[in-house]
């Protein structure tokens, strides 16, 4: 059987408070409905359909990338409604898996265990055993287990109430008896809704089993309905891609102080990371690396054996290995580092190759320039790039040395040996080998007095 996976992403969200759709606020700054879609979408022989409703046009805007059927929901007459919408794009042969947008952290496991329950005489429900259950549907059981329907609560009676055992809504079953089932559905209830947990008691009722699974966790089947709700699964997803790494050997100082918002290409060996480090995008670190308190990586290339000091940010950067960043250093796009180079605090890096073994230590901005071997930058230097117009680069050839507070008036080329006086302003290209400066002539002025302030 083919899987037609059916997530529903209609609803407003309320008690978010938001002018913005539910399913598009964020766990570790990708869209909730964006990790349903990815879960799903690693299941074999499957296709996906959205159902979507509330800022529907929005949520399609900003989720344009998803390879999905997009189907809206003009009415929000309940779960069982929104599913009819779907009804269109069901094959009789399909297994069909009934998804929701707001509930991200559902497992790919969970989810194919559920999918074994489904055939022509069972399907299948994933339940919540809740030490309060307050504000879900409650499975109601025969003395011999099995299951005789679902009710949701606002139509409980008082035994019902004392139900622990809730339901998830989420549902897989044969697409023959799903359509046949969803053309059954009423709204005589409290909610004046169509509920798809009515399809229950019809399965039940036609001699269908109802087969049940449980996630490994709770917070596996949280829905978001609230800010909180969305700041304890954030933080529950974080101490997941924690544990993930501490079991590639990653030592953490703090697991509940990393974020990861992305992934990683690959993971090295014994790799520290001090607390506060924040992990965007997509990340490659070699072996032997430590990254210090505070420092955030967004699609970072880290070569072995570098130290990230405390307060860096490397973005769509390159470190080769042996190299020393920071502290707070800035790596920006397109800068790229050979091996054994030193970047030191407060040290700018832009859209510049930097050659094995220099050293840019200190205060310095170094943007659209390409910097040889052995060349040591001094304190206060700047690559002058930008005329408010046009970008220029500046070279500065293997083993160079340039003073402190030089300023590099691109496009220039600093040639193989040069040194550069502290304090220069250099416009022209420099000679090998040579001593170069420009400064103007130092004077001090005899019976000079500083202003005084006026009674």
């Amino acid at each position: 059987m083919d899987i037609k996976t059916i997530i529903l992403a209609a609803g407003q969200g309320t008690r978010m408070r938001s002018s913005k759709p539910k399913v598009l606020h964020k766990v570790a700054d990708r869209a909730l409905l964006h990790h349903v879609y990815d879960t799903s979408a690693q299941l074999d022989n499957n296709s996906i359909v959205i159902i979507y409703g509330h800022g529907g046009e929005l949520v399609k805007e900003q989720l344009s990338m998803l390879d999905a059927d997009w189907v809206e929901q003009k009415e929000q007459l309940g779960t069982g409604h929104a599913v009819q919408q779907a009804e269109g794009f069901i094959d009789d042969d399909d297994k069909v898996l009934i998804l929701y947008g707001d509930v991200p952290l559902l497992k790919k496991s969970t989810i194919a265990k559920l999918l074994e329950n489904v055939s022509q005489s069972s399907i299948g429900l994933l339940t919540v055993v809740l030490d309060d259950p307050k504000g879900y549907g409650r499975i109601v059981r025969a003395d011999n287990g099995s299951v005789l329907k679902i009710v949701e609560e606002k139509d409980t009676n008082a035994e019902e109430k004392l139900i622990t055992e809730g339901n998830t809504g989420i549902i897989a079953t044969p697409g023959n008896l799903l359509k046949q089932w969803l053309s059954k559905l009423e709204n005589g209830n409290a909610q004046n809704e169509f509920y798809l947990t009515d399809i229950i008691e019809m399965a039940v009722n036609d001699g269908v089993e109802v087969k049940t699974n449980q996630a490994e966790s709770m917070d596996e089947v949280l829905g978001v309905n609230d800010r909180s709700q969305l700041a304890h699964l954030e933080r529950v997803y974080q101490l997941e891609q924690a544990q993930e790494l501490m079991a590639q050997g990653v030592t953490l100082r703090d697991p509940s102080r990393i974020d990861v918002r992305g992934k990683f290409a690959s993971v090295g060996q014994d790799i520290e990371v001090d607390i506060n480090a924040l992990f965007e995008g997509t990340n490659s670190i070699g072996n032997n690396v430590t990254i210090g308190a505070n420092s955030i990586l967004k699609n970072a290339v880290i070569g072995d054996n570098v130290e990230i000091l405390a307060n860096c940010i490397i973005e769509d950067a390159t470190v080769g290995a042996r190299s020393r960043i920071g502290p707070f250093a800035r790596l920006r796009p397109q800068a790229e580092l050979a091996s054994e180079v030193h970047i030191g605090n407060f040290v700018e890096i832009k859209k510049s190759t930097v050659a094995t073994g220099s050293k840019i230590n200190h205060l310095s901005y170094i943007g659209d320039a390409t910097i040889g071997s052995k060349v040591n930058i001094g304190a206060g230097t700047i690559t002058c790039n930008y005329d408010g117009v046009n970008k220029f680069r500046t070279v500065i050839e293997d083993g160079a040395f340039i003073g402190s507070d030089t300023q590099l008036i691109a496009p220039v080329t600093v040639g193989k040996g040069a040194t550069i006086g502290a304090g220069s302003t250099i416009t022209k290209d420099t000679a090998e080998d040579q001593l170069t400066l420009s400064r103007s002539k130092q004077i001090s002025i005899k019976g000079w007095q500083r202003p005084i302030k006026a009674k």
